[in-house]
């Protein structure tokens, strides 16, 4: 079989030879050194730009210096201070407001400034973006759109380097990355369903969840190995 494009979620356990250096010689065929060899190269040509080096430093130390020790709200403050950074912004979801005011605390007692925006800012209607009011959640009341341009312009123009995502509904996380000029990292994505754990649906696809599968699901799914399901 010809592969044109990487595959890298079918490399077996046994194999995942990038993480030996050896991807030229034990790679499968789906491999990205197969299949895409110069992307590979491009891509690592764009390390020589200092300040995503820089990033990429950073982010490994905090990898190594706090492996299974911190805890996420804890990396991304020793990141922060590694890349110098003074303030920080946080775009929560509206029904997170409670949770941002303990981040904004943590981040301020670490020394950080700390801009914090919610979703709902502004209280846009719905109407605004052709949304039908049989379309609301509740139809027959007033529903705000969530805002995520407008957190990330208001993030960019409080001077925040790194903002902080916490629970914002997927499309939305996605609008306020592109427009977000700070570095971005989420700390909640959000589940509803799972409780903002939305590796569950994978982890139990093959029993519990198995909903989560569409009209194509393959006779023999895919199922993770021991050390997935712990």
């Amino acid at each position: 079989m010809t592969y044109e494009t990487p595959g890298c979620a079918y490399c077996p356990p046994t194999v995942r030879a990038c993480r030996q250096g050896e991807s030229e010689s034990r790679g499968p065929g789906f491999c990205p050194t197969k299949v895409d060899e110069d992307g590979i190269e491009r891509a690592w040509g764009l390390y020589e730009d200092p300040e995503l080096r820089k990033i990429a430093h950073a982010s490994a130390l905090v990898e190594s210096e706090g492996y299974c020790k911190w805890t996420r709200v804890e990396e991304i403050c020793h990141f922060a201070r590694k890349m110098g950074f003074t303030k920080i912004g946080i775009a929560t979801c509206i029904s997170m407001v409670d949770l941002a005011k303990v981040l904004s605390g943590i981040l301020e007692s670490h020394g950080f400034q700390v801009a914090s925006v919610a979703c709902k800012n502004g209280g846009v209607p719905k109407e605004s973006i052709g949304l039908r009011d049989e379309e609301k959640i509740r139809p027959g009341t007033y529903e705000p759109m969530c805002n995520p341009i407008s957190q990330a312009a208001l993030l960019n123009d409080a001077g925040c380097e790194l903002n902080v995502v916490l629970g914002l509904c997927i499309g939305h996380d996605s609008l306020f990355f592109r427009h977000s000029k700070g570095l971005a990292t989420t700390l909640v994505a959000k589940d509803r369903v799972l409780a903002h754990n939305p590796v569950g649906a994978l982890q139990l696809a093959d029993t519990y969840f198995a909903r989560v599968w569409g009209s194509l699901k393959p006779a023999t799914p895919p199922t993770l190995p021991a050390e997935g399901r712990k």
